[in-house]
């Protein structure tokens, strides 16, 4: 199963054999979270809240549920959301991308063969119209979105418009802060394999290497020394790194390291002549040093493989600049100054942080969301706030006299 639908990813996506796979084994975490997940939708009793008054709460689903998937994971993203949603009791309507839809389709039969009832999943192709649909349907009552910041935020605004519960997920820009003191090997393979994974098309992704002090130099030597030998290619051949989605993509790509060396960065690695055969829309892995946060190439969600090394001068200004940022989806930090990476992780505004771990999506038992613009809404994917997402808390009180006041001859003892 794993390797027939990596296989339908990489046929229609384009990432690399081995990514693929790792997507679809991280959404089979959340389905072995989700078939446990009973301890997370029990209750609490409480006797005697008042005389002869009880209290005591409850979880229950919302009914039918909406989840809308981005064309970058079309296994793991709708695994994030379908497991979770049918374990609480939920219907899912599922809208894949209308750039990579088989794996949803697979997904589909697969739930059918473990013997899910017809209509609890359903898929549901198209492109905006579809969504649209999905948005304003009153039998629709949470709408879980995967997407861009601009269409998440319209989801956002639309679902909610129309009275619905809404998790809207969007872009990122995400940063990997080196320290001084950092093991530059290990700092320079995750920056690379973060940076460059999956043409960089991840959410998740390191779009900012930002060097403090007089590390810069030697870590961009390291960088682009491992930049310079990945192979780029179709992703059934064992390259590195596949294509990008479109060609309207790698129209957009190359036109942001066009506007980076209009802005003044130093391209180090251009990747916008890559020489690959066959077909496939490819970019190569691009590196730019020498970047500053005025430049279009930091501001802008490229989601391709394009790296920025910012050169700052102290881990204040590290923090700042990060904070600074209008998104706050993921960051890391390289160091081996365990209170320097402590204060990073409780003050940087950010919803995951990495510790010597460049790409810090949490396991299925906690919950995957960012901040700021990278999350509309007040609820992360899986995890216990997925849980609480996809289900209603309600609360009973509830008052019982003693059976010796009814009147009736219950049969029980006079000193009861």
């Amino acid at each position: 199963m794993v390797d027939e639908l990596a296989a339908i990813i990489t046929a229609e996506h384009g990432k690399v054999l081995a990514n693929a796979a790792g997507e679809v084994s991280r959404g089979l975490e959340v389905v072995e979270f989700a078939c446990g997940l009973g301890h997370l939708l029990k209750g609490s009793h409480s006797v005697d809240v008042s005389t002869d008054v009880d209290a005591f709460s409850l979880r229950q689903s919302l009914g039918v549920v909406a989840v809308i998937s981005p064309f970058n994971f079309p296994v793991m993203v709708p695994m994030w959301f379908v497991p979770v949603a049918i374990a609480c009791g939920n219907a899912v309507v599922l809208k894949p991308s209308e750039r990579d839809p088989s794996a949803a389709n697979f997904l589909a039969r697969l739930w059918r063969e473990a013997g899910l009832p017809d209509g609890v999943l359903q898929v549901v192709h198209g492109d905006r119209e579809a969504v649209d649909a999905l948005l304003e349907h009153p039998d629709v009552a949470a709408v879980s979105f995967v997407g861009s910041t601009p269409v998440a935020r319209k989801v956002y605004e639309v679902g909610t418009a129309s009275g619905k519960r809404v998790q809207a997920l969007g872009g990122a820009k995400n940063h990997m802060v080196v320290l001084p003191d950092a093991d530059l090997d290990v700092a320079a393979d995750a920056a690379v394999s973060a940076g460059y994974g999956s043409a960089g098309e991840r959410c998740m992704a390191i779009s900012v290497v930002v060097a403090v002090g007089a590390v810069a130099d030697d870590l961009i030597e390291r960088v682009a020394d491992r930049t310079r030998s990945l192979r780029t290619g179709d992703g059934r051949t064992g390259c590195d790194m596949g294509p990008v989605i479109t060609a309207a993509a790698r129209e957009r790509i190359t036109g942001c390291i066009a506007g980076g060396v209009e802005d003044g960065a130093r391209l180090v690695i251009d990747g916008r002549d890559l020489a690959v055969p066959g077909e496939g829309f490819f970019v190569g892995p691009t590196l730019f040093d020498d970047v500053t946060p005025e430049m279009s190439v930091y501001q802008d969600e490229i989601f391709g493989p394009v790296l920025c090394v910012v050169r700052v001068k102290t881990f204040e200004d590290a923090l700042d600049l990060v904070n600074a940022n209008p998104y706050g989806n993921g960051t890391a930090i390289f160091t081996r100054d365990g209170g320097a990476a402590r204060r990073y992780a409780r003050e940087v505004e950010v919803g995951m942080v990495g510790v010597n771990v460049p790409v810090p999506v949490p396991m299925a038992y906690y919950s995957f969301g960012g901040w700021k613009a990278s999350l509309f809404g007040d609820t992360h994917a899986h995890g216990a706030e997925g849980v609480h997402f996809f289900t209603r808390g309600k609360v009973v009180t509830e008052r019982w006299q003693d059976p010796r006041t009814s009147g009736v001859d219950l049969g029980f003892p006079q000193n009861y």
